[in-house]
């Protein structure tokens, strides 16, 4: 039944909101002296939410949003040295090594000779290009589809430009929001496989049902998951 799978790649094939939560923790002892923790990540939320459609996601919106929430709660104080510590902290992120989740070398390889494997994900071009790139998983995929937000028509969109099925796909990822409900929506099945954490963002009321949705423990769980849907 299923010729193609799509992978998220952030929090799904490595891992990536352990690195943003312990830059919020950095830059909410940064800007302290202005506001306590939760002022700040509040603060810090309501930016990023509303820079979204202006910048779209990842390390270098992060970064924007930061320094326009430094620049609120310190009414305009903030320092240049202040602002340079907060350029550090992107720096930071986008040089952090590429640290691959338990299972996924395994599990992706052994389904490589079977089915067409593309790569999903939001975010910035050149950081997520970087992040494919080091992780030593592209021999695996047939893609990488880098695009500004995971929606049914973004995903209707990939599925016509690689002549695949609704049916016949498979996404698999981390994020209900982003990578189950929009597949869905258009008819395919959909994986979810919990992270630790959750963008406060990308978190949603709405809960995936019916037959094409499929909760798995962990991505060793893909295999079984596959065998048991072609039997």
């Amino acid at each position: 039944m299923i010729k193609t799978i799509g992978f998220d790649a952030d929090d799904t094939l490595w891992h990536n909101e352990t690195i943003f939560v312990a830059t919020h923790g950095r830059l909410c002892e940064l800007l302290s002296v202005y506001h306590d923790a939760d002022k700040v990540d509040a603060t810090l939320n309501a930016t990023e939410h509303r820079n979204l459609a202006r910048y779209g996601y990842g390390i270098k919106s992060f970064a924007l949003s930061a320094i326009e929430t430094a620049i609120e709660l310190s009414d305009a104080q903030v320092s240049a040295e202040e602002i340079r510590r907060i350029i550090a902290l992107a720096h930071d992120m986008l040089d952090h090594p590429v640290e691959i989740l338990d299972g996924v070398p395994e599990t992706v390889s052994s389904l490589a000779g079977d089915y067409h494997l593309i790569v999903i994900t939001k975010g910035d071009l050149r950081d997520q290009s970087r992040k494919y790139q080091l992780s030593d998983l592209d021999p695996h995929f047939a893609e990488l589809e880098v695009v500004t937000e995971k929606d049914p028509d973004t995903y209707a969109r990939i599925l016509q430009r690689h002549r695949v099925n609704p049916a016949e796909f498979l996404m698999v990822g981390n994020s209900i929001k982003s990578d189950i409900l929009p597949v869905l929506d258009i008819g395919g099945h959909a994986a979810h496989v919990p992270y630790q954490h959750t963008w406060v963002l990308d978190k949603t009321d709405r809960q995936p049902g019916g037959p094409r949705y499929h909760a798995l423990d962990s991505i060793a769980d893909l295999p079984g998951l596959l065998h048991r849907l072609a039997s």
